[in-house]
């Protein structure tokens, strides 16, 4: 049997083998899918694993995304673009590093905001995520993306990956300066607990601009919450998550799955649980 794994540090939140164990029951395929904790140090083995055959795939999620490039044969085209691998199996003898977390977000776009048009985004974090958030919003033809981030360092490296379509705003300024944008985006893992707080300025923004998490467990963070609150369009990363899935499933098995209304019924169960 065909083993798979979601490898991230924490992982306890995950729901991807509740997805991916449902896809191989839909397809007959003899498989089975784990979420692992690990410890950076560990990221070796679990490269060594794939290469040995133990394990036929793995998905990374924070805080590894960028970690494990180093130790991977070969990027595809869209985890080169972006510096983020979410997604690893071995390929003609090689262990290959690809990105679905693009794919995820922007079909999660298409879906959910199909007749909005998004000039201008606020992108709070800068680390894991954000590279593939930043791309798939060029591929919509955003003009502007607003950057917040505790650290200068991870500003710098988006910068490098896409010039003028990014700036710099600082993370003091969350909390008082007025964003005209269109979309708002937490691509950070403050949310998961329910006491995080991004000090955001709600009353800062106009009525339609809509804010995102990538966070989808817990459903809705205080960000969002607070958010709908004041009346504004609000989307959880649930969508964003399932799309990202079925690409790294096609990846691994040759078979697009479908997201049908019992794994949405099923997803909706377990969240919050």
């Amino acid at each position: 049997m065909k083993k798979f794994i979601v490898i991230g540090n924490p992982i306890q939140h995950s729901l991807s083998p509740l997805v991916h164990n449902y896809w191989f029951e839909q397809n007959m395929i003899k498989a089975e899918y784990d979420k692992v904790l690990v410890e950076e140090k560990e990221l070796g083995d679990v490269i060594q694993n794939i290469r040995q055959e133990k394990i036929a795939g793995a998905n990374v999620t924070v805080p590894f995304k960028q970690k494990i490039i180093p130790l991977l044969d070969e990027l595809s085209e869209v985890a080169l673009k972006t510096n983020s691998v979410n997604t690893v199996y071995k390929k003609n003898n090689k262990v290959i590093g690809d990105n679905t977390d693009v794919f995820g977000f922007y079909n999660s776009l298409l879906e959910l905001m199909p007749n909005k048009t998004i000039r201008s985004v606020l992108l709070i974090g800068a680390g894991g995520v954000s590279p593939s958030i930043v791309q798939a919003l060029k591929n919509v033809s955003v003009n502007k993306v607003m950057i917040v981030n505790r650290t200068k360092e991870k500003f710098e490296v988006l910068k490098n990956k896409f010039g003028p379509l990014v700036q710099q705003i600082l993370w003091e300024d969350l909390g008082h300066k007025k964003f005209d944008v269109d979309l708002i985006v937490n691509s950070t893992s403050l949310g998961l607990e329910k006491k995080d707080d991004l000090n955001f300025n709600f009353s800062s923004v106009n009525k339609n601009t809509v804010f995102y998490d990538v966070i989808y467990n817990p459903e809705q963070t205080s960000f969002l919450k607070q958010a709908e609150a004041q009346g504004h369009q609000v989307i959880n990363g649930l969508k964003m998550f399932l799309y990202q899935a079925q690409k790294a499933f096609e990846i691994w098995n040759d078979i697009l799955p479908t997201i049908d209304k019992q794994l949405l019924q099923l997803m909706k169960k377990n969240l919050n649980d």
